[in-house]
């Protein structure tokens, strides 16, 4: 029983590590694509500032990911509830600070790099939604 258990609780894992990498890899594709829309258009500053939006965006998701399936299992309930909270907390700081540094230190546009996050955070709750509804 404790073998089913085990097995069932390490499939759940891996569909939650499988989905979150689906969603991350849409993420990178879709920042990708409007870092280099941008600078089509705008030019290199413009990509610059949207590849730090799409960064800011995709940096921290990776972080909470790998907190948040680095445990698994009912036995580990607490270590994993304590993960995913820890997870949280460094995703929101993490970001904060992307934000800080791309304002003060790269001198980018606060519109691109906006109008980039938002594009590229949209894009990875639209892929767990899609992606999620199909497993």
């Amino acid at each position: 029983m404790n073998k089913l258990r085990e097995d069932v609780t390490n499939k759940l894992a891996k569909r939650g590590v499988n989905l979150a990498k689906k969603g991350l890899l849409f993420q990178v594709i879709t920042g990708l694509i409007v870092t280099i829309f941008a600078g089509a258009v705008s030019g290199y500053h413009s990509a610059i500032s949207a590849g730090a939006g799409a960064l800011i965006s995709i940096l921290p998701n990776m972080v909470f990911a790998a907190f948040a399936f680095r445990y698994a299992g009912a036995s580990k309930n607490q270590l994993v509830a304590r993960s995913f909270s820890q997870g949280s907390k460094l995703k929101l700081a993490l970001t904060i600070i992307l934000f800080v540094i791309a304002f003060k230190g790269l001198n980018a546009t606060p519109l691109e790099i906006f109008v980039a996050f938002v594009i590229t955070t949209a894009s990875h709750g639209l892929a767990m939604f899609h992606y999620g509804s199909k497993e």
